[in-house]
């Protein structure tokens, strides 16, 4: 591993009007935990702890634009107004501790209506509290569940709808960063890969109408919100899947996400369907993100089994990301960014509170 003689990891960085103590973030991590969407206590404490640990910004678990689009019953949600002053205690809270606080919202499509994980995580009917779901054709998720429903003109023209109302009501409850989720197999990576797009319109077959719904989106996002805001969008890089969405169309994606004044491109991978074969391994996804930073020319964010202050500093030192974002990691340890700063030789902020366990 390289050695550094000062932390780029720690050191402040700017977006549009958006500054960020460090380059370390929480990444979107769904907790199953909200009644009719509705934010709680829960989400609350659990957010507010990764803030107070230390992090530069704090992203809220995929956050649905429309109760059809949650992944379970219990998904946050911000398709009505009074959803939003739960989550805007949740954003002043994480500014109060000097995270910049950021939401993710998303729309699952094939992937919706489904138990919590540890109620087992099979799909849910109707009859027992689920709904139908929609997506761009009828192909499910797992073989054999029953047919989604193909979207039509006017079911493409609610979604766009619902994600631009909920984009507003992100920034009136006071999120700095909202980025919208178009990767892990949910509704707008659907439209993205030939595996799961068959429709013969406007919105299907070229690479150019695949990439046509994302893309008017975030468009859309873009001129709704305030220009001191972030946009974000998270992809998946590749399907890991013959005949699926791959690097090469990642990197025509971003530039044209980068057209549309999307500030940041978030590179996942995965998860479009199930059976791919997936190499996990430590960072195992960051060279997606630097290939896309250095392609399209976009600041990036790297994620992925990344859990070690060396393996993140050298990540952004190196150029292969502006920022990185942790999951496993923060929930092991809310206070990762003390940690890895001590590690690194690193200046960094600590609550009031904790100052007596600094030293």
């Amino acid at each position: 591993m390289a050695q550094f003689e000062s932390s780029v990891l720690f050191s402040p960085w700017q977006l549009r009007g958006v500054q960020f103590r460090n380059r370390i973030g929480v990444s979107p991590m769904c907790q199953y935990s909200a009644t009719d969407g509705l934010g709680n206590d829960w989400h609350l404490v659990h957010l507010g702890a990764l803030a107070a640990g230390g992090a530069g910004l704090v992203m809220t678990e995929a956050t649905s634009v429309t109760p059809e689009g949650r992944i379970s019953p219990f998904d946050l949600g911000l398709w009505e107004d009074h959803q939003m002053a739960a989550l805007a205690r949740i954003a002043a809270f994480l500014e109060s501790q000097g995270a910049v606080p950021g939401i993710q919202l998303a729309h699952a499509g094939r992937k919706a209506s489904v138990a919590r994980p540890w109620d087992g995580g099979g799909r849910l009917l109707p009859g027992e509290g689920g709904w139908p779901v929609v997506a761009p054709g009828p192909l499910p998720f797992n073989p054999g569940e029953l047919e989604s429903m193909g979207l039509d003109e006017a079911g493409i023209e609610g979604i766009v709808e619902a994600f631009q109302s909920a984009a507003c009501r992100a920034a009136v409850a006071g999120f700095k960063v909202i980025e919208l989720h178009a990767a892990h197999g949910y509704l707008l990576h659907q439209f993205l890969s030939p595996l799961s797009n068959h429709r013969k319109d406007g919105y299907g077959g070229s690479l150019e109408n695949r990439m046509r719904l994302p893309l008017r989106i975030a468009a859309i996002l873009r001129e709704a919100l305030p220009d001191d805001r972030a946009l974000f969008v998270r992809i998946s890089a590749t399907d890991w899947m013959d005949g699926g969405w791959n690097p090469e169309e990642s990197v025509r994606f971003a530039a044209a996400l980068k057209d549309t004044g999307v500030d940041l491109i978030d590179v996942s991978s995965g998860g479009l369907a199930p059976g791919a074969s997936i190499p996990l391994a430590p960072g195992y996804q960051v060279p997606f993100a630097a290939r896309i930073r250095a392609s399209a020319q976009v600041p990036t964010a790297a994620v992925g089994l990344i859990t070690g202050a060396r393996e993140a500093e050298a990540i952004v030192a190196e150029g292969k990301a502006d920022l990185v974002l942790l999951g496993r990691a923060m929930l092991r340890d809310p206070h990762w960014p003390f940690q890895a700063a001590r590690e690194l030789g690193a200046e960094t902020s600590w609550p009031s509170q904790y100052l007596r366990a600094k030293q």
